[in-house]
């Protein structure tokens, strides 16, 4: 069985990818670098993890056009990224507008070119509070449009299950798997030592405190 795994090189993603491994499936990594602040570093992680899983290619996508969309601080260096303190309720200022659906596309293709029954996207409970894009309303509609846009042929079905998961009960699953975390890398501002109060750093430190082990990452 084949699976198209996106890989960002993050928690959720690389847990992702070993979880499909477990299940039976050869991962065929899917990496996008779209001007985000530490895209050096998450191509870095994504590679090495899809080295680990023995991953059969890994593909590494440029989407810098979004770097013209703009509108998120993710890709627009002239907008700061809040800590989670400051972020407040509301879609987050790192949210890239529709970037799952770009991501999901790319992965479709990927997917019916090289036969592949599954594509595994890592959206997850914390996330879809703030990204409408991570929504499970939005990976359902996403379904019908690989079921309707690809050959008659084509089976390929669109797998969350982390979707009503929290980042300690993924980091869980992740810890029985043996996920390298310290291949990983989930800051939004720096590719060197993790800033520790973005919003992602926060997700991230909160459940390593949760299970009571020490984060592998350096931070500040």
């Amino acid at each position: 069985m084949k699976a198209v795994c996106l890989l960002s090189g993050g928690m959720d993603s690389s847990t992702l990818a070993y979880l499909a491994k477990s299940e039976g499936y050869e991962i065929y990594a899917l990496h996008f670098t779209y001007g985000q602040r530490t895209e050096e570093k998450e191509r870095e992680c994504a590679k090495r993890i899809a080295r680990h899983l023995n991953a059969v290619e890994f593909l590494d996508v440029s989407l810098t056009y979004l770097i013209q969309v703009g509108a998120s601080s993710l890709t627009d260096p002239s907008i700061p990224v809040k800590s989670h303190a400051e972020a407040g309720n509301g879609i987050p200022q790192t949210y890239v507008p529709f970037r799952n659906a770009n991501l999901l596309a790319v992965a479709t293709s990927f997917a019916e070119s090289r036969g592949a029954e599954a594509i595994y996207i890592g959206v997850q409970a914390s996330d879809y509070s703030g990204y409408p894009d991570c929504r499970p309303e939005f990976i359902d509609a996403f379904q019908q449009v690989i079921a309707l846009g690809t050959r008659p042929d084509t089976n390929i079905s669109l797998k969350t299950p982390f979707v009503h998961l929290n980042k300690t009960e993924i980091l869980k699953i992740g810890m029985d798997l043996k996920v390298p975390y310290e291949d990983t890398w989930s800051c939004y501002l720096d590719g060197e030592a993790a800033c520790g109060i973005c919003g992602s750093c926060h997700f991230r430190k909160e459940a390593f405190q949760a299970i009571g082990i020490d984060d592998p990452i350096p931070y500040r």
